[in-house]
């Protein structure tokens, strides 16, 4: 197939152009590199294309023309909420005009099916866990706002232009490439401390949970989906939360290393739990995590080790 991956020069996106590029597929990578998302050119999978050029450009008309895609996949966003909360305008303008332009080009260049990088997010904090596709969407963050504001889009294109999708509502994803320095990130976070053999510092009493599902496991999903999951929106986690002290735990296993803990108070709007029921996914895409924790942090140590500078 001819794919299109957005972000593909970023964290998530780059792992789906890797695992489409090795599956045979011949693929374009449209990134922004924008400083604050995470896209970097080396990046980019050996094997793929490499487009310069922000979503919302109508310049990427240009590239769908010429190069007749079959099949979008769409990662690139402003994934920040604490820049969304900063500044909602250039969030929806990247989630929201920069999905609108993706679509409009998709329809106008006869793509036949477009996969989403939604959020779990999209949830808030919800009254009752796991989360399925059955819990009520309660966004809490102008990010998390337009992360299902964008599943409504594809909805309406599917229905007003027959354009197809699949959308994946993401859990905290983690693994190689990561960039440390997101507010998301923790555990990229905590493995450059703990490389660095310095201190960590954890917010609240560390008994706080998240649904952590490694980014290989996502490039298998994002695999399935360009002939799956027709018109629908799946929750996409690993049905077990994992503290951040128990993180922490991990990687002193891992690392050989127990870095010290500074322990902060609770920053506002932290939820307590999250923990994402992908039965889903199982049931029609057949997928389903496969990388424990313990494997995914020795893969993302092992990364984040081989560039430590010399």
């Amino acid at each position: 197939m001819r794919i299109i991956v957005t972000g593909g020069a970023g964290f998530i996106g780059s792992h789906i152009a890797e695992a489409y590029v090795a599956a045979g597929h011949e693929v374009v990578v449209i990134d922004s590199l924008w400083e604050k998302g995470g896209g970097r050119r080396e990046n980019v999978p050996a094997g793929a294309s490499f487009i310069h050029m922000d979503v919302r450009d109508k310049g990427i008309e240009r590239f769908f023309r010429e190069f007749s895609p079959e099949i979008v996949n769409h990662h690139a966003a402003q994934h920040s909420v604490a820049i969304s909360a900063r500044d909602p305008r250039l969030d929806a303008d990247v989630n929201v005009m920069g999905l609108i332009n993706v679509l409009d080009t998709s329809v106008k260049f006869g793509v036949r099916k477009v996969l989403f990088a939604s959020s779990g997010a999209t949830f808030g904090e919800p009254k009752r866990l796991p989360i399925d596709e059955n819990t009520p969407q309660h966004p809490e963050s102008p990010y998390a706002i337009t992360k299902m504001v964008a599943e409504h889009y594809l909805r309406f294109y599917k229905t007003q232009h027959g354009l197809d999708f699949t959308a994946f509502r993401y859990g905290n994803v983690y693994g190689p490439r990561q960039d440390p320095s997101g507010e998301a990130g923790v555990i990229a976070i905590f493995i450059g401390r703990f490389l660095a053999r310095q201190s960590v510092k954890i917010y609240w009493d560390g008994m706080q949970t998240r649904d952590y599902v490694y980014v290989g496991d996502l490039a298998d999903l994002n695999l399935l989906g360009l002939e799956k999951g027709s018109g629908q929106c799946y929750c996409i986690g690993t049905n077990k939360r994992t503290s951040v002290n128990e993180i922490h735990s991990a990687l002193a296993q891992v690392t050989g290393f127990t870095a010290p803990v500074e322990y902060l108070p609770k920053r506002p709007g932290d939820v307590r739990d999250a923990q994402i029921d992908p039965a889903l996914a199982e049931r029609e895409l057949g997928w389903k995590p496969k990388t424990s924790l313990l494997d995914g942090m020795r893969s993302t140590v092992e990364y984040f080790r081989d560039r430590l500078p010399a």
